[in-house]
């Protein structure tokens, strides 16, 4: 579990179908073989630690998912370390099952903010509700209106710094987690013959 409030941003060194190297230089002390680690939202085990670089693992449907198969060397990732029991959660509780990636279509700044709109697949836009939580690219950020399938969010300065998302490119894929309650939710009314907004 995660909190989606980004650590540190890492660097890629190495991606070779299903292997990922990552330069987490600032966090990798507290790195073990094992451990789990939220890379651009998308959790994944540490399968080895050699100085400031940590290898993963990348399997089928995680390159299926997410856009971690776009990766290339020197691309900058977001990290964030799992969450300990009893610690502070800064932002949502977020699994780092990436649900799908959605698009970034427009970026506009708003004062100090940024405010970027991402396009998303409809099969998430019912679990996208204005003022509602969704993580994207690791951090947990609030929607702040949605139009159909674009839905909008505002980054503040200290987000902008640091995270990845105010330097990303129009066109860039972006891996999305919505709410996880709200599909806890649905499965439960669908289970007793609720007819939820996604029923066809």
């Amino acid at each position: 579990m995660f909190s989606g409030i980004v650590e540190s941003t890492g660097s890629v060194v190495e991606i070779d179908g299903a292997q990922l190297v990552v330069d987490a230089t600032d966090i990798v002390e507290k790195l073990h073989e094992g451990d789990s680690l939220s890379v651009n939202g998308a959790c994944l085990t540490v399968t080895n630690v050699e100085g400031g670089n940590v290898r993963f693992g990348l399997m089928p449907e995680t390159l299926r998912r997410t856009s971690l198969g776009r990766l290339t060397v020197g691309d900058a990732v977001n990290l964030e370390s799992a969450l300990v029991y009893g610690g502070q959660i800064g932002g949502h509780l977020m699994q780092g099952h990436v649900d799908a990636t959605g698009e970034l279509v427009s970026r506009d700044p708003d004062g100090d903010a940024l405010v970027i709109g991402i396009k998303a697949p409809s099969a998430l836009t019912p679990y996208i509700v204005e003022k509602g939580f969704i993580t994207v690219e690791g951090a947990s950020l609030t929607i702040i209106s949605i139009n159909e399938a674009v839905f909008k969010i505002s980054l503040v300065e200290y987000t902008q710094n640091a995270t990845t998302l105010a330097k990303l490119p129009i066109g860039a894929k972006l891996n999305l987690e919505v709410d996880m309650i709200a599909k806890y939710v649905e499965r439960m009314l669908e289970d007793r013959n609720i007819p939820t907004s996604t029923d066809s």
